[in-house]
C-alpha cells in the first residue's frame, strides 16, 4: 500500500480523474483536505483538458478563461512557492490565452512580478489600455530593482576597479551633488503624507576632471526568443549609462533600429516600454548604425547580444564584425544573458565569428560584471569568455 501523502500529491499532479486509481492503492479513505482541494482547483483551472488515448494526466486545456482569475492568482501565490507560481503563471497565459486578463489593474498587482511577466507586457506594449499602464509599470519595475540590486554594485565596482578612478566623490560637499542621480535613486523614498522625499543617500560629482572615458555600446537584438536577455540588458545598460566614466549607448533592433541611448533617461523601465519584441532581424542594419558611434576604438566595447540568426547581409555583417575588432574595439557576442540553460542561435555564424577572435558565447548575469572588468583592463576576451564558461559549469 503507498503512503498516503505521495498518493496525495501524485493526485494533484494527474487530476481528478485519477481518483479511482490511485484510491485502490490507498488503505484508508482517500480525500484531498480542503487546503488541497483549494491547491488543486488552481491547477485545475490551468492543466485539466482532455487529451488522446488512454491516461489520466494534466493536460493543457482550451476553455474560457476563469471570471475568478483574482482569487485564482491569491490562490497560487497562497499555496506554492515563487518559483512554481512562475511556472504556473507562464503556463496560464501560453496555453489557456490569458493575456487579455493582464490588462486589468485589479488582476494584474496580483501577479507575482518575474521575467517572464515582462516579457509578457513587453510583448503587449501597445495593446495595454491606459487604466491598466500604471499597475503594468509598478510589475516591471519591481522586477528591474530586483535585477538591478543584484547587479548594480558589482558593475560600479568592476569599472570602477578597472579605471582605477571614482564617478562620485564620497566627500560631502554641496556644491558637488548630483541632484539628477540623488533624486532619481530616491524616489522610492517620498513620504506621501508629508509630501516630501527623504533621501538615504547622495550623491556627488568627482570634482577631478575624466581622463579616461570609454564608450560601452550594447546592442540588443529584440526578437521574441530574447526577452529575458533584453530585460537584463536594459538594466544593465541604464547602470553604465549612470556612470561618469563611461560613455554608454543602447539600442534596439529587429527590422528597424531603436536608439534608446537618451530618450528614456537612464529609465530601465521606461527603456523597455521603448521595446516591442517581434519580428524580422537585421543585425548588419544595426551594427552600421552602432559604427557611428565609435570615435575611440581602443576605448570601445561593443556588445552584440543576438542569437545570431541574421535576416539581412550575413557577409556584410562579418565583415563589419572583423573590421571593427581589426580597429581596436573589444568587439564580443552574447548569445543570451539569461539564467536559463544554453540558448538556441545559429551556430554557423557564430563559428565564422568565433573564428575571427570574436567570442560568442551566453553569460549568466552575474557573470556580466567580471565580463566587462576584463574588456576594460584589456584581457583578452577569447580567453575571458573561456574562463566564464568554465565557471558556468561549475
Amino acid at each position: 500500500m503507498a503512503d498516503l501523502k505521495q498518493l496525495k500529491r501524485w493526485r494533484l499532479i494527474l487530476g481528478e480523474n485519477a481518483n479511482e486509481t490511485l484510491g485502490s492503492y490507498a488503505n484508508e479513505a482517500f480525500s484531498l483536505s480542503q487546503e488541497e482541494s483549494i491547491m488543486d482547483e488552481a491547477l485545475a483551472a490551468i492543466y485539466d483538458g482532455v487529451g488522446e488515448g488512454e491516461g489520466s494526466e494534466r493536460l493543457a486545456g482550451k476553455g474560457s478563461s476563469s471570471p475568478r482569475i483574482a482569487k485564482w492568482l491569491a490562490d497560487i501565490r497562497t499555496f506554492f512557492k515563487e518559483d512554481v507560481v512562475s511556472v504556473i503563471q507562464t503556463d496560464a497565459i501560453e496555453r489557456k490565452g490569458l493575456k487579455q486578463l493582464l490588462f486589468e489593474p485589479e488582476v494584474l498587482k496580483n501577479v507575482q512580478p518575474n521575467i517572464e511577466m515582462v516579457a509578457t507586457l513587453m510583448s503587449l506594449r501597445g495593446k495595454i489600455p491606459e487604466k491598466t499602464k500604471d499597475t503594468a509599470r509598478q510589475l516591471v519595475k519591481a522586477v528591474v530593482d530586483e535585477i538591478n540590486k543584484k547587479l548594480e554594485n558589482d558593475i560600479r565596482r568592476a569599472v570602477t576597479g578597472a579605471l582605477n578612478k571614482r564617478q562620485h566623490s564620497p566627500i560631502p560637499n554641496v556644491s558637488s551633488i548630483d541632484w539628477k542621480l540623488t533624486i532619481r535613486r530616491n524616489l522610492k523614498n517620498y513620504d506621501r503624507v508629508q509630501k516630501r522625499m527623504i533621501p538615504e543617500r547622495f550623491y556627488f560629482f568627482d570634482r577631478k576632471k575624466s581622463t579616461n572615458n570609454w564608450t560601452v555600446i550594447l546592442d540588443m537584438d529584440q526578437s521574441g526568443s530574447m526577452a529575458d536577455s533584453i530585460i537584463y540588458a536594459s538594466v544593465a545598460g541604464a547602470i553604465f549609462a549612470s556612470m561618469a566614466s563611461i560613455n554608454t549607448r543602447i539600442v534596439a533592433f529587429d527590422t528597424e533600429i531603436v536608439d534608446l541611448s537618451e530618450q528614456y533617461d537612464n529609465d530601465p523601465v521606461d527603456m523597455l516600454f521603448g521595446i516591442q519584441l517581434g519580428g524580422g532581424t537585421d543585425i548588419n542594419k544595426s551594427v552600421a548604425y552602432c559604427e557611428k558611434f565609435i570615435s575611440d576604438p581602443k576605448k570601445t566595447i561593443f556588445i552584440l547580444i543576438s542569437d545570431l540568426y541574421e535576416g539581412g547581409n550575413q557577409a556584410s555583417l562579418v565583415r563589419r564584425m572583423s573590421e571593427m575588432k581589426e580597429a581596436g574595439v573589444k568587439v564580443m557576442c552574447l548569445l543570451a544573458l539569461s539564467d536559463k540553460g544554453a540558448p538556441f542561435y545559429d551556430e554557423n555564424l557564430a563559428r565564422k565569428l568565433s573564428s575571427l577572435g570574436i567570442p560568442c558565447f551566453a553569460c549568466t548575469p552575474t557573470l556580466l560584471p567580471e565580463l566587462l572588468e576584463g574588456a576594460l583592463k584589456g584581457n583578452d576576451l577569447s580567453e575571458l569568455a573561456k574562463k566564464l564558461l568554465e565557471s558556468r559549469k561549475k
